[in-house]
């Protein structure tokens, strides 16, 4: 089992910036009317964190979203580097501490990482934790801070995300409970980081031995390489399709719901089955049969928004988790009906492409776990396909 380490590799990938704190992203006030932009801006930064490939895109990402997020004047994503707080970067309307390390006992955010606690601090100067020589310089005034937590729960905290406020300010328990999923997911993006790296030294390490050793090796090493990473996409993708397999649907499909759950939106698991697929591969052969289950992949990508999440479970069988707090199931099976009316105008001598589809709504409090909410999509899909053979044989009558 791999581990957490406690100071990730940052150092060689991230480079501290010199750009002007003027020119830094301007934070908005989420609007409160709205609460679903706010979720919809975190599905967003946990879809981009999911990409990110080193510390330094983390960064970039964290700081800003932070701020925006909470509707703050300034953030800042710190790292424990040993016995000390490292200030790795800001998004602030004036400097903080972009660069300065402190002692872990001397700061608020040692604090956060020593004790694995989130903490709101209406007024810096009143509080004993905050060094108020540190702050008096600064316009901050107000502050939340959240700890960065290892997947592996029993490992101490990597690193903090500090808001601020440069009003005496009381920050609320949304803003508290969106910094801390942002903080969540910051530390899967490290972890899978830190794996990256850790993937990438051990084949650098394995190619200089057999570099070593003479070229017919080096050529095996390139050739293994290359297996290795078609085994890691392979692992979860969809060949045929390029959609995710039943693996990678299930693996970021968990990731949806834990966030629809913690911000309070809506979800949809849609069922989706290929009519008449067994016909097809019976008369016109398996390669018509793999035409028409690629069109249906087409089909659900141009339904649905590129972070939804999308898969296909079996051979005519796909699966989509989809979030929004307002679209209905009627909509829904319109607009995949509508592409499928279209893509059958547009090839009308290729095999009609139907779909029996079952939908069911992913409450925010639900207590149904994902797989019981793919049964009960699957059902509504099988009594919708009832009808069809219904409707179908009462035609033939």
């Amino acid at each position: 089992m791999t581990r957490f380490n406690a100071a990730p590799k940052w150092s060689s990938s991230l480079r501290l910036q010199t750009s002007d704190p003027t020119e830094r992203s301007v934070a908005t006030p989420p609007d409160s009317a709205a609460p679903s932009r706010v979720a919809d801006h975190l599905i967003d930064v946990v879809q981009r964190l999911s990409f990110a490939l080193n510390m330094e895109e983390i960064v970039n990402i964290v700081r800003t979203a932070a701020r925006q997020l909470t509707g703050a004047d300034g953030a800042s994503f710190v790292l424990r580097d040993g016995n000390f707080c490292f200030y790795v970067d800001e998004d602030a309307i004036a400097p903080l501490w972009k660069g300065q390390r402190f002692p872990l006992e001397m700061c608020i955010s040692g604090w956060v990482m020593n004790t694995g606690e989130s903490v709101t601090i209406p007024n810096v100067f009143l509080d004993p934790r905050i060094p108020v020589e540190a702050y008096r310089p600064t316009f901050v005034r107000s502050m939340a801070m959240v700890p960065i937590q290892p997947p592996i729960r029993t490992q101490s905290p990597v690193g903090a995300i500090g808001s601020y406020w440069a009003t005496t300010h009381r920050p609320t328990s949304e803003q508290l409970r969106i910094l801390q999923a942002l903080a969540d997911s910051t530390a899967v993006a490290m972890e899978n980081v830190r794996i990256h790296q850790e993937l990438e030294e051990r084949l650098r390490q394995r190619t200089e031995e057999l570099e070593a050793a003479n070229t017919a090796l080096r050529n095996e090493a390139v050739l293994r390489k290359q297996m290795e990473a078609k085994v890691v996409r392979l692992s979860l993708t969809d060949e045929l399709t390029g959609l995710n397999n039943r693996r990678g649907f299930l693996l970021q499909a968990e990731q949806l719901l834990k966030l629809v759950h913690r911000v309070h939106t809506q979800g949809w698991i849609i069922y989706i089955d290929l009519d008449g697929l067994k016909q097809v591969n019976r008369t016109l052969g398996h390669d018509a049969g793999d035409q028409l289950i690629v069109s249906a992949a087409k089909v659900l990508r141009e339904s649905f928004r590129d972070s939804d999440v999308i898969g296909r479970i079996g051979g005519d069988e796909f699966v989509v988790f989809a979030t929004g707090p307002s679209t209905p199931a009627l909509e829904i099976q319109e607009r995949i009906t509508q592409n499928i009316e279209h893509r059958n105008r547009c090839f009308p001598n290729d095999p009609p492409l139907t779909m029996s589809i079952g939908v069911i709504r992913c409450e925010p409090h639900s207590l149904n776990s994902l797989d019981d909410m793919i049964h009960q999509a699957d059902a509504a899909m099988y009594i919708e396909k009832r009808r069809k053979r219904e409707r179908l044989r009462n035609s033939l009558e």
